[in-house]
């Protein structure tokens, strides 16, 4: 199973969002033309836009309001992409140079508080008050999140809640709106809305566990993620957290003082620290966990190639750590 085929239900769809997308970006000002087309560009799964076309249409919707809203998913997390690569100090993603390292990081926040603000103008031509009030609340989630995470960097005393807290603030809460959006497109009940929702929030959930893992155990040949950067970070994610927990007093030390100094120089020893202390069978059934959860969500809403591709899409986010 590959991405492509999981959503290929709903390609045509997506090259007409990628074609909004590209008129929509459109600004007079020639660096936020240049720094958005950048990022857009750099490729990408367009994992959330298609989330809202496959709640959609999985939900009966027909026309073009499901595209408009997926290209305002899309905006909102280019925007996030910018002003995340700032906050951490990256300098590539997607084997690509970031925009705040190519234009700087005034130029790369203001273009995706550009982003932003072109994402709610296309959502007040929806003409939807609810999907102005889910993706309201979620903006606020997402920026909340994204403080959580910075105030818990380098910090060895974050609970595995605290971490869950941050990535269902940062993560998940984009996938559920997406998810949510799509079912309001189609005018769905109150209850399959709901549904959505919940499908949308296990699904992130078990995205960024993934994610969060992947740090320790890709093939960076394969994943296209270096090994270590959360470490380098200080990051103090769900591996390392179980690890301080369930792991001996010298690998405990060990982790705390990588996490308090952003040791990635530690790597080796952290990888051999997380695998015998078992973190990565737990953070990888922890995955499983959500990735059921939003199957289960599904449940009650009829047969089609679009609900068989939201299932299939639960089950290839936790195939990614095989």
């Amino acid at each position: 199973m590959d991405l492509k085929s999981v959503l290929a239900p709903v390609m045509g769809d997506m090259d007409r969002v990628d074609t909004l997308i590209r008129a929509r970006l459109s600004s007079e000002v020639v660096l936020i033309n240049e720094i958005g087309g950048y990022i857009i560009n750099a490729g990408g799964k367009r994992l959330r836009p298609a989330l809202v076309l496959l709640s959609a249409r999985a939900c009966g919707a027909r026309g073009e309001l499901p595209c408009l809203l997926a290209a305002v998913i899309e905006f909102i997390h280019t925007a996030t992409l910018l002003h995340d690569d700032v906050v951490d100090h990256s300098d590539r993603r997607r084997g690509l140079k970031t925009a705040n390292a190519v234009w700087g990081n005034s130029g790369a926040v203001l273009s995706g508080d550009f982003l932003y603000s072109r994402s709610f103008q296309l959502m007040v031509e929806a003409n939807r008050m609810p999907v102005m009030r889910v993706m309201a609340d979620a903006t606020n989630a997402i920026s909340e999140g994204e403080v959580l995470q910075l105030m818990n960097c380098n910090d060895p005393e974050v609970t595995e809640e605290r971490y869950l807290r941050v990535i269902e603030l940062k993560t998940s809460r984009l996938f559920q709106a997406a998810s949510e959006v799509g079912a309001i497109a189609a005018d769905a009940t109150p209850q399959q809305q709901a549904q959505m929702a919940a499908y949308g929030h296990a699904l992130g959930m078990a995205y960024q566990l993934v994610d969060d893992l992947l740090d320790y155990t890709a093939d960076p040949e394969v994943s296209g993620k270096n090994l270590g950067i959360d470490l380098a970070e200080g990051k103090p994610t769900l591996p390392l957290i179980y690890t301080m927990r369930k792991g001996t007093a010298e690998q405990g030390a060990l982790i705390r003082d990588a996490i308090v100094q952003g040791r990635a120089e530690k790597l080796t020893e952290v990888l051999a620290a997380v695998e015998a202390a078992g973190a990565i069978p737990y953070t990888r059934a922890l995955a499983e966990r959500y990735s059921d959860s939003a199957i289960a969500a599904l449940g009650g809403f009829p047969d089609s190639p679009f609900k068989q591709a939201l299932q299939d899409l639960a089950r290839f986010t936790i195939q990614r750590m095989s």
